[in-house]
């Protein structure tokens, strides 16, 4: 990797929404909205995001997911008659339980929306490089249910699968995507459901099948986001040892890790283990933010934690981010935008404190 005197910044993806954008939503899902309406109204609540994240001084934007009805997990499935909303459901470490993924009940499988189509748009009104986050082929590899479907085999489920994960993330960088984000919240959250690895091992499989029909330099634009999976100050697998997860998720042939830190309780411990198990051509965006608390972090915390990470990680492959997305879900009201938008500017501000000293 070529060496600047800058650490590079990016945060995940999610911003909280207004309320009236919630209202807007839950008019829409109770049947009292249409959906031409609720997007207009999407649209201006992400101009209105660009907008602020770029005053904030964010070298590297996104959309705050503001389109993504269904949030971060299905929002490809948005308006589809063809799933039922039965299938996998995940409690958080608070009690609340979230459907993370629908089944599919009608073949073929495919997207109704794809991510390109939220990025063209933001294109559009940014004035600095965006990226775009998009949900894992793993994540939708659990539509397929369990007793499989007639005359739509699980061999077809993922040649479609596939087919539709590549086709996204190769519009995604025609049109300009600064990066690509695949958000693998999943892959912690499956050693809880399978222990022995298998599962684990099966996802990141599936996502090389499909990051092996890109070459080296596209490569280098796509990356991969882990965390305990937040959500209304929550988590869900945050009890999952990083030591049962780096070494299996490092063997992803993506060029950016986005590792969420800052909620964990030994991070010099996790950072460790990524020392010894990066290779070459990854960079590590080490999570320097806590989105599921409100305690508003310091400068000087930040660039604390970017100088123990340093320890660790060669300057050429670090980077700094947020342990995950600040409201992954659409009705997650925990954090205002205000808080927010404080914790991503100590984000900055910390990551160019460590600049001057690791760079000096």
């Amino acid at each position: 990797m070529i060496m600047s005197n800058q650490i590079p910044t990016e945060q995940i993806g999610s911003i909280p929404r207004t309320q009236r954008l919630i209202d807007a939503y839950r008019k829409y899902d109770a049947g009292k909205l249409g959906v031409d309406i609720l997007d207009q109204i999407a649209q201006e609540e992400t101009i209105t995001v660009v907008r602020e994240l770029e005053d904030l001084g964010c070298p590297v934007i996104s959309d705050g997911e503001q389109r993504k009805f269904d949030g971060f997990a299905h929002y490809c499935l948005h308006g589809s008659d063809r799933f039922n909303g039965k299938g996998l459901s995940v409690v958080f470490s608070d009690g609340h339980v979230r459907e993370l993924s629908p089944t599919l009940t009608k073949p073929p499988f495919k997207y109704q929306h794809t991510a390109d189509e939220y990025l063209e748009f933001v294109l559009k009104h940014a004035h600095v490089p965006v990226k775009q986050a998009i949900i894992s082929p793993s994540m939708l590899s659990l539509l397929y249910p369990v007793d499989g479907l007639e005359g739509y085999s699980r061999t077809q489920f993922f040649d479609d699968l596939v087919k539709a994960h590549v086709e996204e993330v190769r519009r995604c960088l025609a049109i300009g995507a600064h990066k690509v984000q695949i958000d693998f919240t999943e892959a912690r959250l499956s050693l809880k459901l399978d222990p022995s690895g298998g599962m684990l091992d099966a996802f990141v499989d599936l996502i090389n099948q499909c990051l092996s029909h890109f070459n080296d330099e596209e490569i280098q634009k796509i990356g991969i986001h882990t965390c305990p999976g937040g959500d209304m100050d929550a988590t869900h697998s945050a009890d999952v040892d990083y030591k049962f997860l780096l070494p299996t998720l490092f063997k992803i042939r993506a060029g950016n890790f986005y590792v969420a830190m800052a909620g964990e309780e030994n991070p010099r411990k996790a950072l460790r283990l990524i020392k010894n198990i990066i290779q070459p051509f990854q960079r590590v965006f080490v999570g320097v933010i806590n989105p599921i608390v409100s305690e508003i972090e310091t400068a000087n915390k930040v660039r604390d934690r970017i100088l123990e990470a340093a320890e660790y990680i060669p300057l050429e492959q670090l980077g700094t981010t947020d342990d995950c997305g600040f409201s992954p879900f659409t009705d997650d009201t925990s954090t205002s935008r205000d808080i927010v938008y404080q914790k991503i500017r100590a984000r900055l501000e910390g990551t160019r404190l460590a600049e001057d000293i690791l760079f000096k």
